[in-house]
Order: C-alpha cells, then sequence, then structure tokens
C-alpha cells in the first residue's frame, strides 16, 4: 500500500486515536513505498553509518523525511532511550505547580485542542517536528531551515544567519523559532507562543502558559540518523524545566511527505461522546 492510499486511513486515526476510544490500525514500514535505504542530499543512496552530508556553507544538512521507522500507528524504530526496568521519565504535567496541577484536573480529553485541529505546541511522540504525526521533513539552507510537518500541514521557518526573534508577529501556536550552529549541533530556540495549545494529544492534558519557551538541539549522526535532544520551560505552570528524552529518528524510505489535512469534522463525534463519558468536567 502506498502512502498516498494511506493517506485517507491515517486521518481517520486521528479522530479515533486522539480519546483512545479505538485501535489505530498498525502502518509498518514494509506497507510504504520504497525508494533506497536512504536519500542523501542530491539523491545518492546511501546505507550503513555513512558520512554525513554537508551544506555548501560546511554545516551539516539535515535535509530529509524523518521518521521513527513507521507512519502513524505503527511501531517506532527509533525513539528515546532507556532499558528496562528504568524509572519512567517524567512528563510536561508531571512538572506542573500544584495551581496548574489542580487546574489539569477540571480538564479532559473533551478539551483537546487537537480536536479542533489546533496543533500542539510540541509533540505527542515528544518531537516537534511532527506535531500529532509521525513523519516530518527538513529542508536545509545555508540561511534557513525549514521544517514541515505533515499532520495539519504546518511549517516553521528557522533563520540561521543570526538575525533575533522578529517583534513584529504575535504570539502563534507553534511559537515563533530562531537557530544557530554550535560546531555540528543545529540549536533552535522557539518563544513567543499562545496559551490556548496543549504540549501534546490524545487527551493528555498538558496545557501551557504564554511563558513557555523551548530549546531544541538536532544532530545528524550519520546519512540515516538524526537525533533530537529538547528542554521545555515555563516558569508559569512548571516547577523545573522538563528535559526531553533524546528521540531518535531515521531517514524514511520515501523524499516527500504527504497532505494530512483535519477539518474538525471527523473528531466532532468523539468530542461529544468524550463530553457525556466527563459530564461534571
Amino acid at each position: 500500500m502506498t502512502r498516498v492510499a494511506m493517506s485517507s486511513i491515517a486521518v481517520a486515526a486521528f479522530a479515533t486515536g486522539f480519546l483512545v476510544l479505538a485501535p489505530v490500525r498498525p502502518m509498518v514500514a514494509a506497507s510504504q513505498r520504497a525508494s533506497g535505504s536512504g536519500v542523501a542530499r542530491g539523491g545518492a543512496v546511501t546505507t550503513g553509518r555513512s558520512a554525513v552530508p554537508r551544506l555548501a556553507d560546511g554545516h551539516p544538512d539535515l535535509s530529509g523525511v524523518w521518521w521513527g521507522g513507521s507512519d502513524v500507528g505503527g511501531r517506532r524504530g527509533g525513539g528515546a532511550r532507556g532499558g528496562r526496568g528504568a524509572t519512567p521519565a517524567p512528563t510536561f504535567a508531571s512538572l506542573y505547580q500544584p495551581s496548574a496541577a489542580q487546574k489539569a484536573k477540571t480538564l479532559s480529553d473533551k478539551d483537546d485542542p487537537t480536536l479542533r485541529c489546533i496543533p500542539t505546541a510540541f509533540g505527542t511522540l515528544n518531537v516537534r517536528m511532527w506535531d500529532v504525526g509521525a513523519v516530518g521533513q527538513i529542508v536545509a539552507t545555508p540561511k534557513l531551515v525549514v521544517m514541515l510537518t505533515e499532520t495539519y500541514h504546518g511549517y516553521q521557518i528557522i533563520p540561521t544567519d543570526g538575525r533575533p526573534f522578529r517583534d513584529d508577529v504575535p504570539p502563534a501556536y507553534r511559537g515563533d523559532s530562531v537557530g544557530h550552529w554550535d560546531g555540528d549541533i543545529f540549536v533552535v530556540e522557539t518563544k513567543n507562543f499562545t496559551d490556548n495549545t496543549w504540549i501534546s494529544a490524545e487527551g493528555r492534558v498538558s496545557f501551557h502558559s504564554d511563558q513557555l519557551r523551548i530549546v531544541e538541539r538536532y544532530r545528524r549522526v550519520d546519512a540515516n540518523t538524526l537525533e533530537i535532544d529538547a528542554v521545555l520551560e515555563d516558569p508559569a505552570v512548571l516547577t523545573r524545566p522538563w528535559v526531553v528524552p533524546t528521540q531518535t529518528l531515521q531517514l524514511a524510505p520515501f523524499d516527500q511527505i504527504i497532505p494530512l489535512n483535519c477539518s474538525g469534522f471527523e473528531s466532532q463525534g468523539l468530542i461529544e461522546a468524550a463530553s457525556r463519558q466527563n459530564p461534571a468536567r
């Protein structure tokens, strides 16, 4: 089955998956249209731990479609580090101040903004580029890095030429970003958020304030591997910064993302069902 044929399945998966009311059909990597084990800059096929492709200015080229080894609902091949028996990593909501924790008790599945086609501020699978999906694309140049989100067809334009944050744009769902290189690591700082999104989706209550600040560090390990570290700060609701477990992404066997739009119509029935299940909230 091609990814184009699967797009309608994925849209349905979002509508059912947010409230965990129905299982999501697995979409494993084997069902994807393969175009080689990996595609580096210029279209060269790469295998194994081959050399990191680089831009004209010498910095690592982060370009490519990145996923965890499967599409929405599939088993991820990458993800957070950690072994069996390890202490579960904290979540954003587990670090709430007492007042924020009390507010969280008044919210439930039906309040999830993503059911109304509003993106997350971060990402359900702890990868900001993915938002509520499991696939994203990076287009890198020496002056700009563009991150494209398949779900809701969102994007983030990240200047890398030293310019400051813009002071002429209003707060946004996904904030405003600037980036710089620290050696071979691409550092992205994002702020200027609205306060009406959640950190993740699928009914996981994770509201934040407009003081949210996210710092991400991207490192291309080799031609086929991208590691991302992130720290989220929100002094208005958190007791301390949330350090996100390191995420390891793989270069996908296709070179373009596909549209996965959201109208809100698909999830209306689920919103109503969740409201009936939580009448007091």
